[in-house]
């Protein structure tokens, strides 16, 4: 064994004593938790400040009841000039009680202070879409940019003729989603119509803050009443009318000020501290894949040892996150392909005679099975790829697996059957991320089907070859295949077939598929080139120590994730919990 792999294996030792410690201790990061806290901070602004807990009543300000009267009356103006329908009864909500607000604060519907009415379409739009600049402004959601308080240019105009069957809208009107993700409010910089999925809230000037109701209407307290107020069985839309019954704690109108100035001030701070926190995700993402990255890069033993020591000194602080303990996934797959996981031992046998046994082998069941050989082997070169051990063997995966593609008898819903004698039809959806094996199947076929497709059998390996290319897995049952698999057929008792899993997982598998694999919009595995693919083959007894160093790595990391789960999950809850309680 060399120097190199000898200084390898004694510091994956270590790694292994600092991933149990790691995952002993149940230390998370705080990065997904400071983005999720983050979020939580604004829902807190909000909604303080919809119970008149943000900033400090003034005894000089104009009571809210007086403020009422005022727009009450002016609302009513601008529903007759506006020709908005008015509510018959307000029977339908109660304003007492809802959460307790200042003195100086007033409870009343929304129907009082704006005058509310849902947009419409001319219908077949596309025949009153125009390019003319005299066209009308049509605000579709798409205009609206989530996190903007205002709309000011549109993608498209309608003909003047359209707008008997729209709602016209103007500068300074306020409008709020009420389609797919209703509830969104925006204010307008531009003249233009509204469709259906728009309603429309023009209110008083000067006498009601716009900004003031759109931050109400992204509190909590209004989320939850626009998703009672939602109706649809699949797309939810809010009922015009329900919405202008919504309770509004109405403030006096210099508190409104107050109020719209601090959340401002406090959102630009949330602002600041997301930013900090992507910059200190990016960054911690980054020195995380650099230092593993050292790892695999190493030539030297002098070099590894450095560049482990660095990662070892500081492991509690990076892998603190689900993407840096995937990477450390990765990182140990790579080491497996490269044999620098586990020591070499002079006693097993040669890679080479190996190989050579393996060949014969695979041969025969190829012939027994009817697999395509391939003619040349020119495409690929085997020096030089990586450093391998020089008791490891380079090979093609043609020379040691027989290699072929499923298929499938069309059309397909006509060999499905629900007789328990049919043949296990084995999909993509039958196998689960994560786990080596496939145990069922959710359909079956009849027997006819077999001329059209491939039979497995429990042993083989299945290699996806359609849209998520690359992952393999292990059958445990009897079936067919469809051409989204490539069959891989091994020699029993000299191959392990996790070992190839492993390999196939690993960073150096994953990029070599990317390069073999074709097809404009979908992208799929090529055989040819799959049994091309350049092996790194171990010694048989190696392959079992790889393999059993590996589940031991995978599992402590699957733990210490498991435990960042759940580290997480419990500062959530402590976040919600601080959230009610400041609330009440």
């Amino acid at each position: 064994m060399s120097d190199t792999h000898l200084l390898i294996t004694e510091n994956i030792d270590v790694w292994t004593t600092a991933i149990k410690k790691r995952s002993s201790q149940g230390r998370g990061s705080n990065k997904k938790i400071e983005l999720t806290g983050i979020k939580k901070l604004r829902e807190l602004i909000f909604e303080l400040a919809v119970r008149g807990k943000l900033v400090s009543q003034e005894s000089c300000d104009e009571p809210a009841s007086e403020l009422l009267e005022r727009l009450t009356n002016k609302k009513s103006l601008i529903a007759k000039s506006g020709k908005f329908s008015e509510l018959k009864t307000k029977e339908a909500l109660k304003l007492d009680g809802l959460f307790e607000i200042p003195s100086t604060w007033k409870w009343c519907h929304l129907n009082d202070i704006a005058a509310i009415a849902r947009g419409g379409s001319p219908r077949p739009i596309k025949s009153f879409i125009t390019d003319s600049e005299d066209g009308l402004n049509w605000i579709k959601i798409g205009d609206s940019t989530r996190g903007s308080r205002y709309i000011t240019e549109t993608e498209q105009k309608i003909i003047k003729e359209g707008l008997v069957k729209t709602r016209q809208v103007y500068p300074g009107d306020l409008i709020l989603s009420n389609s797919m993700s209703f509830g969104f409010p925006y204010i307008l910089k531009i003249s233009g119509c509204i469709h259906d999925g728009w309603l429309l809230l023009r209110t008083p000037e000067n006498d009601l803050n716009k900004i003031f109701l759109c931050n109400l209407f992204m509190s909590t307290y209004a989320k939850k009443a626009f998703t009672n107020a939602a109706s649809g069985a699949v797309v939810q839309n809010l009922n015009a009318d329900k919405v202008k019954l919504l309770a509004i704690p109405l403030p006096p109108l210099a508190e409104q000020h107050r109020i719209v100035a601090k959340v401002d001030e406090l959102m630009a701070l949330c602002d600041q501290l997301e930013q900090q926190t992507e910059d200190s995700i990016t960054a911690h993402q980054t020195l995380v894949e650099t230092l593993l990255a050292t790892l695999s890069n190493s030539e030297s033993p002098a070099a590894f040892n450095q560049n482990w020591t660095r990662i070892a000194e500081h492991f509690d602080t990076l892998f603190t996150t689900e993407h840096s303990i995937d990477q450390l996934k990765q990182t140990v797959l790579q080491l497996a392909v490269m044999g620098k996981l586990v020591p070499q031992d002079p006693s097993d046998e040669p890679a080479s005679e190996l190989l050579e046994r393996l060949t014969e082998k695979k041969s025969l069941i190829a012939k027994a099975g009817k697999f395509s050989e391939l003619n040349t082997k020119n495409a690929l070169k085997l020096d030089h790829l990586f450093e391998i051990p020089s008791s490891w063997k380079w090979c093609h995966l043609d020379d040691i697996a027989a290699i072929a593609r499923g298929g499938s008898p069309r059309p397909i819903k006509s060999f499905i059957t629900d007789s328990e004698d049919g043949l296990n039809w084995i999909k993509i959806g039958d196998s689960t991320r994560g786990s080596r094996y496939i145990t069922e199947t959710e359909q079956k076929i009849i027997k006819e089907g077999l001329v059209k497709t491939r039979q497995v059998y429990p042993g083989d390996l299945i290699l996806s070859n359609s849209m998520s290319f690359g992952f393999p897995y292990i059958l445990k049952i009897t079936g067919c295949i469809h051409d989204g698999w490539l069959v891989l057929r091994t020699p029993e008792d000299d191959l392990n077939k996790i070992f190839l899993c492993n390999l196939f997982m690993s960073t150096y598998a994953k990029n070599a598929f990317s390069d073999a694999a074709s097809g404009a919009v979908v992208q799929n595995l090529n055989a040819d080139k799959v049994k091309l693919l350049a092996i790194p083959l171990p010694p048989l007894e190696e392959q079992h120590r790889i393999v059993k160093k590996v589940d031991e790595l995978l599992t402590l990391c699957d733990q210490l994730k498991s435990r960042l789960s759940e580290a997480q999950t419990t500062q959530l809850h402590l976040a919600n919990t601080l959230v009610k309680q400041a609330v009440n």
